[in-house]
C-alpha cells in the first residue's frame, strides 16, 4: 500500500484522463520560443515582446488542449493563456528559470526569482514543473550541488501539498550538443542513471519526466534512422535500453519529446510500447507545434490559430493514438487506485 496525500493524488488526477494517462501539452518555452520568433523574423530577439511571447502561448494553449489532458505553461508569459486552455484540462507550471547558470560550469540550473512553489499554486498550478541538465557521469561537486537543489524544490511541494514533476535532461560533458554518434553511445546509461538517481524518496518527486533512452537517429532498422555507417544499436538494444531504465524507477513517469520532429518522437513512443515498458503518458511541446513559428513570425496569431487548428491538432491527434495504444495508468505504477491510501 503507498500512502499519498490528498493534495497530491487530487492534483495528479486533474492532470491525466479517466484512464489515468497524463497527455500533457508544453508550451513552457521562453528563451528558446524568443529566439526561433526572432529567427523566422530576421530581427534580434530584444524585439520580441512580452506580449507577443504570451500572444503565440495562447494560440497554442487555445487550440491544442481540447485534445490534451493538461498544459505546461510558465508564469513569466503563460498566465493568460492558462486561462484560455479548455475546460476540465490540468494546469503545470515551470519553477525554473529558463536556460541555466552560464558563468559556472556544469550547467548549473537556476529558479524564478518572483516565484516559489506556494505562489506557483496559488496561481492554479495542479503540479510543479523543473526542468534542469543533469549527467550523472559529470563531476561530484556539480551533481551534489543539482541534487541538493533538487531535494529543497521537493521539500517544498510536500510543504504545499502539490505534485511535484521533475525533468532531467541529458547534455555532453565533453561540451558538445549532444546529437552525435558518441553521446547517442552514451544516452540510454545517462537516461538509466538519472532516473535511477531521481527515484529515490529524499526529492519527493511524484513523476518523472524522462527523455527516451536511445537516439532514434542511430537505431538500425528504425524509420527515423540517418547514419547509415554509425549503428549506435539495433532495434533490439534499442528495446532492451527501454526496459533496463524502466526496471530502475518505482515512480510514474512520462516521455518527453525534447524537440524531435512529431514523426520521430511518435516512432520512440510505438518502441516503447512494443518494448513492454509502463509508461504512463507524455509531455510534448516543440514536436506538435514548432512548425507554426514561422506562420506567427510572417503573418500573426490568427494565422498560426488556423495552422494549429490544422497541421497542429493533426499533430496532437496522431500522437494520441500512440499513447492511447501503448500508456498505461500512472496509478498502476503502485498496483492500481485500490493500492494507493489518500491521507
Amino acid at each position: 500500500m503507498t500512502t499519498m496525500t490528498k493534495g497530491k493524488y487530487e492534483n495528479l488526477m486533474k492532470l491525466c484522463n479517466a484512464k489515468g494517462v497524463i497527455a500533457a501539452a508544453a508550451m513552457d518555452q521562453r528563451g528558446s520560443l524568443q529566439k526561433s520568433i526572432a529567427k523566422a523574423k530576421g530581427v534580434d530577439p530584444k524585439e520580441i515582446t512580452p506580449a507577443q511571447m504570451a500572444e503565440f502561448k495562447t494560440a497554442v494553449t487555445k487550440i491544442l488542449t481540447p485534445h490534451a489532458t493538461a498544459i505546461l505553461l510558465d508564469p513569466e508569459f503563460g498566465l493568460e493563456a492558462a486561462k484560455q486552455r479548455a475546460k476540465g484540462v490540468g494546469l503545470l507550471l515551470a519553477y525554473e528559470s529558463s536556460g541555466y547558470e552560464n558563468t559556472k560550469p556544469g550547467r548549473m540550473p537556476l529558479l524564478l526569482t518572483d516565484w516559489n512553489v506556494a505562489k506557483l499554486k496559488a496561481a492554479g498550478a495542479n503540479a510543479i514543473k523543473i526542468l534542469f541538465y543533469y549527467n550523472p557521469f559529470e563531476r561530484t561537486e556539480v551533481n551534489e550541488a543539482k541534487k541538493t537543489w533538487v531535494e529543497k524544490i521537493g521539500a517544498e511541494c510536500v510543504q504545499s501539498d502539490i505534485p511535484f514533476f521533475l525533468e532531467f535532461v541529458g547534455y555532453d560533458v565533453a561540451g558538445g550538443e549532444g546529437k552525435n554518434f558518441e553521446y547517442a553511445k552514451q544516452k540510454p546509461e545517462i537516461v538509466t542513471e538519472s532516473m535511477k538517481e531521481f527515484s529515490k524518496d529524499r526529492y519527493h518527486v511524484d513523476v518523472l519526466k524522462v527523455e527516451v533512452p536511445v537516439n532514434m537517429q542511430y537505431v538500425d532498422g528504425a524509420q527515423s534512422f540517418k547514419n547509415e555507417n554509425r549503428v549506435a544499436y539495433n532495434k533490439q538494444e534499442a528495446l532492451q535500453w527501454y526496459k533496463d531504465a524502466a526496471a530502475v524507477t518505482n515512480k510514474p513517469f512520462i516521455y518527453l519529446s525534447a524537440g524531435v520532429s512529431d514523426e520521430e518522437f511518435r516512432e520512440s513512443l510505438e518502441l516503447a510500447t512494443e518494448s513492454g515498458v509502463q509508461w504512463n503518458g507524455v509531455l510534448c511541446g516543440r514536436a506538435t507545434w514548432k512548425d507554426g513559428i514561422p506562420v506567427y513570425a510572417k503573418s500573426g496569431a490568427k494565422a498560426l490559430e488556423t495552422w494549429l487548428s490544422d497541421r497542429g491538432v493533426q499533430n496532437i491527434q496522431a500522437l494520441n493514438v500512440v499513447i492511447n495504444k501503448g500508456a498505461t495508468a500512472w496509478w498502476d505504477k503502485y498496483g492500481g487506485k485500490e493500492k494507493i491510501k489518500v491521507a
